[in-house]
């Protein structure tokens, strides 16, 4: 049983920040309440430096008390410094790598991989299409209307047509961010340059989480270490994790153990493009380390990831040593939510890939604030599903004796502190502000 718990988030590529996370999580911890018959206290989110935040969690029930350190890898600095960048260079940039994976062979390969992740993608590639088509034939209607009916000189149409593009440009910019055709098609290139070993502003916040996670299980006050990495950072995540076995490689052999959790990875993709082979390097690395347990969430129901797909074997990585990682754990949302939520979320892609970290509506072997905060082992969780939802009892206790195999058609799949300032806001932002 779990009693102290260290929890290293990464997150992915989304500017939201430890403000937005921290509400996320206050989301779904007031689910976990209503679903659960333990309680649940956070402590308010605490800024510790330009790297990191984290907030402290107490659960309990009759008879086990479980204490998470939750700690957040602060990757919005560098984020939102690449997308306040001049408009135009970044749309340069996404052309760039769009080109690039359309004819270095890169979309095709996740075409393969995961078609649905590869007609999101192309959705963004021709929403940005679309938005400079837009401004330029609005542009050339105001430059043919200046012309035929004002009788002014080409020059002057001109100017007026170049002028009304700008402008029709700047003024759907609101549009195009509110649908996060700005942030996807910033989001890539920067992937594929970290991916392919370019210098990358990445670097330096990861190696910092990485030496934090060493030092964490040499401290040894943790009865289990998750690190935890949501979409994109099912990308940064195996990187901190392999870091660290650089900086220790007895990382896992002595102390508590060291899980790693991706969910709903998109790590595939960006490791399917041929030049990224510092990424699979990386990858392979925690791919082969027997001290470490990996687990690899996957949904059907998830547009956003390469549900069914190994993510070793699948982006082409042969290990030179035997495997170890990673165990795939596919979970359903069904399980997890109402079906009147299910409905509605049909089509709210973004909103169904966040809800691996969302919280329950329904008890299920997948919840997240269970997996992060809970007495029982994430991998556990993996192995045992639905016996362990069934050894809560009603008054919140849990007998680990006590568990007997659901009869559920889905029970299948349940195998296969220093702070030196407290941040203001808890609101998150992003695609998973429309939570309701």
């Amino acid at each position: 049983m779990i009693r102290r718990r260290h929890v290293f988030y990464v997150e992915g590529y989304d500017p939201q920040g430890a403000e937005g996370y921290y509400g996320i999580f206050q989301y779904a911890a007031k689910r976990f309440r209503n679903v659960w018959p333990v309680r649940l206290d956070s402590s308010p989110l605490w800024l510790d430096d330009e790297l990191t935040a984290h907030w402290d969690v107490r659960t309990s029930g009759e008879g086990w008390q479980t204490d998470t350190r939750y700690e957040f890898l602060r990757l919005e600095g560098p984020l939102r410094a690449n997308m306040a960048q001049p408009l135009l260079r970044q749309i340069w940039r996404a052309w760039r790598w769009a080109l690039g994976d359309h004819f270095g062979g890169a979309t095709i390969r996740i075409f393969r991989a995961g078609p649905r992740f590869a007609l999101h993608l192309l959705y963004f590639q021709f929403m940005l299409l679309a938005w400079l088509a837009l401004s330029a034939g609005i542009g050339a209607l105001a430059g043919w209307l200046s012309a035929r009916y004002l009788s002014l000189p080409f020059a002057a149409g001109l100017a007026i047509a170049v002028a009304a593009a700008l402008a029709a440009f700047v003024l759907l910019r609101p549009l195009a961010d509110r649908f996060f055709v700005v942030q996807i098609n910033n989001c890539w290139p920067y992937v594929r340059d970290f991916a392919g070993g370019a210098p990358s502003t990445l670097n330096a916040p990861l190696d910092a989480f990485a030496e934090r996670l060493v030092a964490a299980a040499r401290a040894g006050e943790a009865d289990e270490i998750l690190v935890v990495g949501h979409s994109g950072g099912g990308v940064f995540a195996p990187c901190v994790m392999a870091r660290a076995l650089k900086i220790d490689p007895e990382l896992g052999r002595r102390g508590p153990p060291v899980i790693l959790m991706t969910l709903g990875s998109i790590m595939p993709a960006a490791a399917l493009h041929p030049k990224a082979d510092a990424l699979r390097m990386e990858v392979e690395r925690v791919a082969v380390e027997p001290s470490i347990q990996w687990i690899d969430c996957q949904s059907r129901t998830d547009w956003l990831n390469f549900y069914g797909l190994d993510p070793i074997e699948g982006v082409g990585i042969r290990p030179k040593a035997p495997r170890c990682n990673p165990a795939i754990w596919q979970v359903r949302f069904r399980d997890m939510l109402t079906e009147e939520s299910v409905a509605r979320l049909q089509w709210n892609l973004f909103r169904k890939h966040y809800q691996f970290i969302m919280g329950n509506e329904l008890r299920a072997p997948y919840d997240y604030c269970m997996l992060t905060c809970g007495p029982v082992p994430a991998p556990v969780w993996r192995e045992r599903g639905w016996e362990i939802v069934q050894s809560f009892r009603d008054d919140g206790g849990y007998d680990e004796a006590a568990g007997t195999p659901a009869n559920d058609p889905s029970a299948a799949n349940a195998g296969t502190m220093s702070a030196p300032r407290q941040a203001q806001s808890s609101t998150a932002t992003g695609p998973a502000a429309n939570m309701q």
